[in-house]
Order: structure tokens, then sequence, then C-alpha cells
């Protein structure tokens, strides 16, 4: 029997875990969460996701705070704190990983994304000069599609140490700061926003979930995340196109308030 009892903040990942496979939010979802507000919990998002995609979810759902790009930016109402790649690292990468014409790779600004190949299902602007781009603008996050086993091995050598990757879906190479986690990105928006994490709920699928719901009050897996995340998770919720997150918020949360 799990104890929601005391739970106050309502952490929630999007892509495979709120977020539909079709990238919806259900109106059932969107009720639910409205009961969250009218009841005084906070509801917030962590995603992958950069600020200018995942916004308009919070907004669906009354987010008072996200983090966002894996927790290299984090934003509270009017507050935003950043972690993103050194501009030296960005350059040196970059320029290291020219030596492979054949990589995709995508520069993630946080305002925009640049890429020097077309990138299905995700919106970038085509550019020959990543490293021109990564110093006038920042770099929230640096990405590679693993488009042949042999990518993953490469990119990896030529991190810098005060670099770390993970892969999303199998097939992304996500490269950030080692500082910009979404467990150090939580840690960071429950401090600014006085939230306990003990009386937090959070909800995941995948890798970077882990942490998350291992050390919140209550960590919650949908039934389609990995199974890492199942393993470690206080409860596994119905998956993510069943609504599994709101039905477990209305029935768990909600009916014990």
């Amino acid at each position: 029997m799990i104890n929601t009892a005391n739970i106050k903040t309502i952490i929630v990942d999007l892509d495979r875990t709120l977020l539909h496979t079709d990238k919806t939010i259900s109106a059932y979802a969107v009720k639910v969460f409205e009961e969250c507000k009218k009841c005084g919990l906070e509801i917030m998002v962590a995603t992958a996701r950069p600020f200018r995609d995942a916004k308009k979810y919070c907004d669906i759902i009354g987010a008072d705070a996200m983090v966002v790009s894996n927790g290299a930016r984090i934003i509270c109402r009017d507050q935003r704190t950043d972690y993103g790649i050194s501009l030296r690292s960005a350059e040196n990468l970059l320029n290291t990983l020219k030596r492979y014409p054949s990589l995709r790779i995508t520069v993630e600004t946080g305002e925009c994304a640049y890429s020097n190949f077309p990138i299905e299902d995700y919106e970038t602007i085509l550019s020959d000069d990543l490293v021109g781009i990564s110093n006038n603008e920042g770099v929230l996050k640096i990405l590679v599609h693993l488009d042949d086993s042999e990518t993953l091995t490469i990119v990896k050598n030529e991190l810098s140490d005060d670099l770390y990757y993970t892969v999303a879906h199998g097939y992304l190479m996500q490269i950030m700061n080692s500082y910009a986690t979404k467990w150090n990105g939580i840690k960071t928006l429950m401090d600014i926003c006085c939230c306990s994490l003990g009386e937090t709920v959070y909800f995941g699928d995948d890798q970077d979930d882990v942490e998350p719901i291992k050390m919140c009050g209550l960590g919650i897996a949908v039934s389609n995340g990995i199974a890492e995340v199942k393993a470690v998770a206080d409860y596994i919720a119905e998956c993510n196109d069943d609504d599994g997150v709101a039905k477990f918020i209305e029935h768990q949360i909600l009916k014990n308030l």
C-alpha cells in the first residue's frame, strides 16, 4: 500500500509518460490537472525537450515550473537558471566531430536548434557552421543521431571531463554539461520553489528518470517505461496511451486529499 497523503508537488516527464504516442494530452488528463490546481498542488514538468517545445504542454496542464533540456535549464516563474556546455568544450567537441562528416549533429541553444543535416521529427535550422553558432548563442545540448553501431563509441571517446551523455529512445545521444542532469535540475527547482522532495511524486519512463524516481518521496513508472525505471519505482501505473499518470493522480492522490 503506497502512502500519498503527504504529496504536495507533482513532477511529470512528458514524452512516453504524460504525452500519448501522438504527442497529445487527453482531455481527461487536462481535467485531472485542473483539479490538482484547485486543490493547491504544485505542478511541474521535467523533460528532455527544450523550453520552446515544453512550454505549450506546461500551459495546457498549468505547470508552475519546469526542468527542460535534461536539466540544462530550470525555470520557476520569472527565474531562470542555465547549466550549459562551456564555449570551449562545445567548440573543441564540434571541431573534433568534423572529422566524421557523416555524423548528424544538432546544437540546441535553448532558443533554437541548428543541425548539419535535416532531422526528421525535429524542427531545426540547417547550418554548416555549428561552431560559430555555439560561440554566438551558447549551447545547452549537443545531439548526435546514432545511425550505426560505431557512432556512440566514436563520440563518447571525444568527450571532455566536463561533459556526459545519455541515450534517449535508443538512437539519440544527448551531450550536456556534467551538472545538467534531470535530478540536479529538480533539486535546483525545488530549492527555488521552496518545495520538499519528500512531499513530491515523480512520474517517468526512461533512463534519465531513474534517479528522480528513486530520490523523490514517491516514484511512479509508467508500464511502457524501460525495465530500469520500473525496477526502482514505488508503483507502476498504466501506460502513457492509457493515461496512466492522470489515472494514478485521480485515484491515488486526489481522492486522499
